[in-house]
């Protein structure tokens, strides 16, 4: 006979199971080209997926995000490389007629800033902490246009964005953007996808990195989708996986 806690446990998993379904049912794939491809999400919220190519050859998924409304977007991150960055750019002009207001940059890897030199041309702002431009600017890349310290609060209409940095993790300088209307965050490489490995540790700190998430755990209790630098999206469950896998040894 089943006690009445384990067929709680199961129901609670099967209520994980079907949300993360109805998700990614409720998602549309837009493939622009074999380099960029767009997941709808909802009216305003959009994943940008392109690649980066490794010296073996092979090619590597990564994410960032679009938040648009009434014909105005920040996007999240550039793609990885400057044919996604440009047909991005003409997709969101041409394609769904939108003006970019700013493109935020979640830390100074050449993932989240490869496109930087491209923005730079076609006059559209750049935003990023203090952190990352000093960062940037070792690596050549030009200096973002607007700098803040730990916070800024971005607005699009009447809809708000919260980006913050809340503590060292996959690099000294990532932060966070939080979507309130959506309950999304859009945590880049701080955040995981279930099963990933621990990746590119050259500029970590493994000590902290549990902490961090940690501390977006407890900020935003209310959130319902969590988006990594790489591999699939899902809820809360990511910021979980990323809080354990830390917290263990090599």
């Amino acid at each position: 006979m089943i006690r009445k806690s384990t067929k709680l446990v199961l129901l609670l998993i099967l209520c994980i199971s079907f949300n993360s379904c109805k998700r990614e049912k409720e998602s549309k794939i837009i493939n622009i080209s074999k380099e960029l491809q767009i997941t709808q999400l909802s009216d305003n919220s959009y994943i940008h997926t392109s690649y980066i190519y490794l010296e073996s050859g092979s090619k590597f998924p990564s994410n960032g995000f679009i938040y648009a409304d009434n014909k105005k977007a920040y996007v999240f991150d550039t793609p990885a490389n400057d044919q996604a960055t440009l047909e991005l750019i003409n997709w969101l002009k041409q394609d769904k007629n939108v003006s970019i207001k700013g493109v935020v940059f979640n830390h100074f890897h050449r993932d989240c800033t490869e496109g930087a030199d491209i923005l730079k041309k076609e006059g559209i702002p750049t935003i990023a902490s203090k952190k990352t431009a000093k960062l940037m600017l070792t690596k050549n890349y030009p200096e973002p246009n607007l700098l803040f310290k730990e916070h800024i609060t971005l607005q699009i209409e009447n809809k708000t964005i919260v980006n913050q940095f809340f503590g060292e993790a996959h690099t000294s300088d990532n932060i966070i953007s939080y979507f309130p209307d959506e309950k999304i965050i859009f945590g880049g490489c701080m955040i995981k996808s279930l099963d990933a490995k621990k990746g590119n540790l050259e500029d970590a700190n493994i000590n902290e990195w549990s902490n961090t998430v940690s501390k977006i755990k407890d900020t935003y209790p209310e959130v319902e989708i969590v988006i990594p630098g790489h591999g699939d999206f899902g809820d809360q469950s990511l910021l979980d996986y990323t809080i354990s896998l830390f917290k263990t040894k090599e």
